[in-house]
């Protein structure tokens, strides 16, 4: 499970282990983005963010009392941009001996082609997607079909429950003094703060 996790929250947390218990992984890993090409950050001039290795430090606080999730560290050490056909390739070459699937949201159906390599994604993972009970999932299955056709991809639907809860919202409540208690696991609340993250 990849994502920029800028903070990590207990939406993602969620996911994972419902990707987890549905589709009986033994374990799942968490990928934080070094420096995304697709998602740079606005406001860096207003908000302390946090570096990358700040990120990764605080995923591995919100996982560690979850004895099947794990942090790696493999994108934030990468230098440049960070491409999710790259750290595939590199997890096949570490652990060739493991199936991987990856957790992303249902909306990436419809850009995950315009990646880098979106071809070398699909031979190295099952796409795990997760999907609303309110989603189109007649445009979402033709859009499968799509791409089960084009790049043999193996694609499994993952009904998962409506959160209201961002990295977006946690930043902005943050940056504007009021609390997040409640949104993401305490020792993430308590880093954000000893160390002045997000603030205006």
């Amino acid at each position: 499970m990849g994502g920029t996790f800028n903070p990590i929250h207990f939406g993602h947390l969620l996911l994972a282990e419902c990707a987890r218990e549905t589709v009986q992984m033994d374990e799942v890993w968490f990928v934080p983005t070094g420096y995304s090409y697709m998602k740079a950050e606005k406001g860096l001039d207003q908000k302390k963010m946090p570096t990358p290795q700040e990120r990764l430090a605080l995923t591995e606080l919100a996982l560690q009392a979850h004895p099947q999730f794990r942090c790696l560290d493999i994108e934030v050490r990468r230098e440049g941009n960070t491409y999710t056909c790259e750290t595939l390739r590199e997890l096949h070459a570490q652990h060739p001996e493991h199936d991987y699937f990856f957790i992303v949201g249902a909306d990436c159906l419809f850009t995950i082609e315009h990646w880098r390599a979106p071809e070398q994604i699909f031979a190295q993972c099952t796409l795990v997607a997760a999907v609303r009970g309110d989603a189109d999932i007649d445009s979402m299955q033709a859009k499968i079909d799509d791409l089960r056709g084009r790049f043999q991809a193996q694609i499994q639907l993952l009904p998962f429950r409506r959160i209201e809860l961002s990295s977006t919202e946690i930043r902005e409540r943050v940056g504007t003094g009021r609390s997040i208690r409640y949104m993401a696991p305490a020792p993430v609340i308590e880093r954000i703060e000893q160390k002045g993250f997000y603030r205006t």
